[in-house]
């Protein structure tokens, strides 16, 4: 297992980092995500993982949570 980080802007509440978690908890493999909120900033989030996670899939996670975007 391995850890990832990104970070994402749009993130401004503790409803927010929930979105969040649970969109990427909801990914294959995906575990233990744990965001740091940095209001109307990069937000950093973290997660372990079986696998090797996609840019794409984190985007789209992050769409689906409330429009969030993946920063890089």
């Amino acid at each position: 297992m391995s850890t990832q980080t990104f970070q994402a802007t749009g993130l401004t509440c503790h409803h927010c980092v929930h979105a969040v978690t649970q969109e990427m908890s909801a990914l294959d493999g995906v575990s233990d995500v744990q965001v740091d909120l940095v209001n109307g900033g990069a937000s950093t989030v973290r997660f372990a993982a079986e696998r090797e996670v996609s840019a794409a899939e984190i985007t789209e996670a992050l769409e689906e949570a409330g429009g969030y975007e993946l920063v890089g």
